[in-house]
Parts: structure tokens; sequence; C-alpha cells
């Protein structure tokens, strides 16, 4: 059996990327350009791809392909009509990330909370061994003990964010943009309340038809003056041009983004353009990338294939 990984350095180096080797002769390429995928795929049974397109042309050409498998959660990048009209099954991995993006979460919050970094450069920089007291005020800072936690998307992420702002002692709320309930142990909330009155705004949904552009001006200006809002859901979700705009108006206290409308991030972005950038982390899409996240991803994906495989037989 054949196998192509279209774009393994979407994956970086993990421990066991060769799991898939027993499957097959595979074929792993860094990287895949559109003019490259056809060629690429024509003779293979099986294609995992991160971020490849594999659009109804590609698909209708891969005659000998029986299985995709997506290395990751979203299947956006691949035709599924076409590729079950051809009869080839799709799949993803799922739950894979979800302790990486919320650990990832609290230290983008902690830092535009704290401001650690502020503090470790007035030691290191001498300003400390001057000081007449033991201490230093330079920037104030609040527990989130007590402090209204509101969570966007209550999936398998969200409900690991809620965990540990549950350990910080903080009461957490949640919207669901389909409008279900999804659990009894936290409140749910319409967006408008929850915008409102949350301390801290966390987003873990997905990007859909009830999520894209959510998190526009209007929705930031009715926020907390003293808020946070953080990102690692999908870009898309939160108007970027609203959002510079709301830190540079001070309509919020700070915001954190680990994902963007365009990857790699466009340089014309306006918030790598706001004013004060102490009150925006932006980080390069990595909160899903732990060691032990993509390594797992591999796993998951060996699991997809030798199933398809049981089931085949």
């Amino acid at each position: 059996m054949k196998l192509v990984f279209l774009d393994i350095k979407t994956i970086g180096k993990v421990p066991n990327m060769h799991l898939l080797d027993q499957f097959g002769e595979v074929t792993y390429y860094e990287t895949t350009s559109p003019g490259q995928t056809l060629e690429r795929v024509r003779d293979a049974d099986v294609v995992i791809t991160n971020k490849v397109v594999l659009d109804k042309i590609i698909i209708d050409q891969a005659n000998k392909l029986k299985l995709i498998c997506v290395a990751a959660t979203g299947t956006n990048n691949i035709d599924k009509v076409a590729a079950g009209d051809h009869g080839i099954p799709v799949k993803n991995a799922i739950d894979y990330s979800s302790r990486s993006v919320a650990q990832c979460t609290f230290s983008i919050l902690l830092h535009l909370l704290t401001n650690i970094p502020y503090y470790d450069e007035y030691v290191k920089q001498g300003s400390y061994s001057k000081s007449e007291i033991f201490t230093h005020f330079g920037k104030s800072f609040w527990e989130l003990s007590g402090k209204k936690f509101g969570i966007i998307g209550l999936g398998n992420i969200g409900r690991q964010v809620a965990k540990i702002a549950d350990a910080f002692g903080a009461e957490v709320v949640y919207y669901s943009a389909s409008g279900q309930t999804i659990t009894d142990t936290y409140k749910r909330l319409e967006l408008d309340e929850l915008l409102t009155t949350s301390d801290i705004v966390s987003i873990h949904a997905p990007l859909n038809e009830y999520t894209a552009n959510l998190i526009n001006y209007d929705c930031l200006r009715s926020m907390k003056k003293s808020s946070i809002l953080i990102n690692t859901g999908r870009g898309g979700i939160v108007n970027e041009a609203d959002l510079a705009r709301a830190l540079n108006e001070n309509l919020i206290a700070g915001a954190g983004i680990d994902v963007f409308e365009k990857e790699p991030i466009d340089f014309q972005n306006p918030l790598l353009h706001v004013i004060n950038s102490e009150k925006l982390v932006l980080t390069p899409h990595i909160t899903w990338a732990s060691i032990e996240a993509r390594t797992l991803l591999i796993e998951k994906i060996g699991h997809n294939i030798q199933e398809f495989l049981n089931e085949s037989k």
C-alpha cells in the first residue's frame, strides 16, 4: 500500500512520525504546493494532509485513492462530496490537543494579567537593586479567583479550560453558538450577557455559520473595560480590524490571539499595528502543538488507517 503525507512540516519533529511506516510505503513531503498536489497523490492509496487542499479536480483524478486522513480536526480543506462520490472515506483526528490548548490559553492569559516580562526586566536591568522597598507596584494585576470566566464553545477544549478556571476559583459561564445546553455544571448565558458580565472571555469554538465574525466592534464595546479577550479557537471568529480598534480606544484591557483569518498573518494585519502592544499577545497558531499533542495526533492518524483496513477486510 502506498501512503503519502503531504505536509509533515506542519507537524514538526515528533518521536513517532514513522509509526505510519507499518502500513506500507510512505512518502513524506515537507510541504506541497497546489501545483504539486495531483502528481503526488495520483498513485497513492492513502493521502494524509493537514492543510493541503484536496478539491474535486484532485480527487477525481486520484484513481487509486482509497482513504483521506486529515492530520487535524477541521476538514474544510477536503471536498467531502467529491470524496463521497468516489467512495473515499475522510477521517480526521479529534481531541488530541485539548490539554495543550488549555495550558497555552492560561499561559497567554497570565502573561496579559500578571505581566511577568515587565517584572523580570525590572529586576534584570537593575531597577530593583536601587529600590528603597522590598517590592514594586509598577504594573497592577488582579486575581482570577472570584472573577467571571466566560467561555465561547464548551467542547473538549472548552471543558478543559473550564476545569482550570474552576481550579483558580473563577465562576465559569459559557455561550453555545448552536443554542444547545452542553452541561448543567456551568451556567449557559446568551452572548450579550456573557460579554457584558465576564472578566475573561475565552473562545474555543469552531469557525462555522454560527461563529463567523461573531465578535465585532459592537460586541467589544459592550465588554468591561477591565476585561481580557482570548481566542485560541479559530481565526475569523473575532473581527481583527474591530479588535485593533477596540484596543486602541481602550475599550477592553487586553487580548491574546493565537489564530488568524489569514495564516501566516499578513504584514498589514491591523493587529500588528496596535498602538499599545503590551495590551496584545499574538502567537503563531501554536497553542495546539505541545510535543504530547503532536505525538497523539500521529497515533490517531495511525488508528484511523488501521480502522479503515479492518473495515475493508
